[in-house]
């Protein structure tokens, strides 16, 4: 097995060091906790969310069922980082194994592709009742919503197939340290023991591809929909309306616009620091933001939240009710 500090390249590797946040002993202690705090109420958040739409009755409609799915998707998104990265910060020795390592890889970016998926699934439903609101109740039922949910899932595990299994068949020899809090393809592609342009450029056009395709189809849609929305006479309706587009809009542009910095370019040569904040802003915090931009903005679900602490805090057990 290859040491970090080794010198010997010819054993293959069999675990990787990942460096994380190279610190003081205190300073990683407050990092844990501070991680541990955001990871807590980003999980809280998107399970709340999750129960509310579950619990009352009248948002078991298309949009809140894709949000709901939305919100089980970042807990799925943010557990598959942070608990690894907390225990990191608790161990002298921060190994992962090498199947592990792209377990992690695969899990991630899975997530991430499936989150660009349901987004654009959003973005699409929010076009139907706003452009088309005579067609929406036959074209978008709940069935065809379950439906759209499932292929978002399916199509998302099943797109990082080739990246990951590329990467993982390259010769692994050499060092063994991840400079990163995470098994990244960037950093990974920088340890294999030969030059892999193919690969790189490979994984360069997949990710472009994925990312400006749904980008595209996500802004194309809005773009619609707020020009539908000038037209509405009512300021109060169009009031509503922006404020629904723009919960959805936040969250496109926190998440896509720090993916972009990352992946649309992987050889733009950006520092291990800046590739680590950009990172943990999409990976962490967008995950802890949403909940938060899809309730405070949404007056329908902060309602519906109030209604459902409030039976919590009474301790009924009947169904709630519209």
């Amino acid at each position: 097995m290859k040491s970090p500090g080794g010198n010997n390249h010819s054993d293959p590797v069999t675990e990787f060091i990942l460096l994380g946040f190279p610190c003081t002993w205190e300073t990683q202690i407050l990092l844990f906790s501070l991680f541990s705090v955001i990871y807590f109420l980003t999980v809280t958040g998107n399970l709340c969310i999750i129960c509310t739409v579950w619990c009352v009755h009248h948002l078991h409609t298309p949009m809140y069922i894709l949000l709901a799915n939305f919100s089980f998707l970042e807990i799925c998104y943010v557990t598959s980082t942070v608990p690894n990265m907390l225990a990191n910060f608790l161990s002298e020795r921060n190994s992962i194994s090498f199947s592990g390592c792209f377990l992690q890889f695969y899990f991630f970016f899975s997530m991430g592709t499936t989150e660009t998926f349901f987004l654009s699934a959003m973005a699409f439903d929010r076009y139907l009742a706003i452009c088309r609101p005579l067609h929406y109740p036959t074209v978008m039922t709940v069935q065809r919503c379950i439906r759209m949910g499932a292929y978002c899932w399916i199509c998302g595990f099943s797109c990082f197939l080739l990246p990951v299994y590329l990467i993982s068949q390259l010769p692994f020899c050499g060092p063994n340290t991840i400079d990163h809090f995470l098994c990244d393809p960037g950093p990974l592609m920088k340890l294999s023991c030969v030059p892999a342009p193919a690969t790189e450029i490979t994984c360069a056009i997949f990710n472009s591809v994925l990312i400006f395709s749904t980008f595209l189809f996500i802004t194309s849609s809005y773009t619609l929909v707020i020009r539908a929305v000038l037209r509405v006479p009512s300021a109060e309706g169009r009031r509503k309306t922006f404020s629904t587009c723009g919960s959805h809009l936040a969250v496109v542009s926190l998440f896509y616009g720090s993916i972009m910095v990352m992946y649309v370019s992987p050889t733009a040569g950006n520092s291990a620091g800046i590739q680590k904040i950009v990172t943990l802003f999409y990976s962490v915090m967008t995950p802890l933001f949403n909940p938060l931009i899809y309730s405070l903005r949404n007056k329908e679900m902060k309602e519906a939240l109030r209604k459902l602490f409030r039976v919590i805090r009474l301790g009924q057990r009947q169904p709630l009710k519209n």
